[in-house]
């Protein structure tokens, strides 16, 4: 994930997770367990990744769908 991207998505799910008091629970600052939803997301996509090299499969890539949330259409 590219820079950039990381520090608006964990912004937006630092804002989520304080909204709903989620850091209360486990005595935790927002920001790290926005890092940690992030690690996961990001180890999930590499097991996926693994997962389809192992059935010989190749996962296409996001550049080959067109996603109409993005182009605004």
């Amino acid at each position: 994930m590219a820079p950039t991207k990381r520090y608006a998505l964990m912004d937006e799910l630092r804002g989520v997770i304080n909204k709903h008091s989620r850091e209360n629970e486990s005595d935790t600052p927002d920001y790290l367990l926005a890092e940690y939803v992030i690690d996961c997301l990001v180890a999930y996509e590499r097991t996926v990744t693994l997962r389809d090299k192992w059935h010989g499969r190749e996962r296409p890539t996001a550049a080959s769908y067109h996603v109409e949330a993005e182009s605004g259409s």
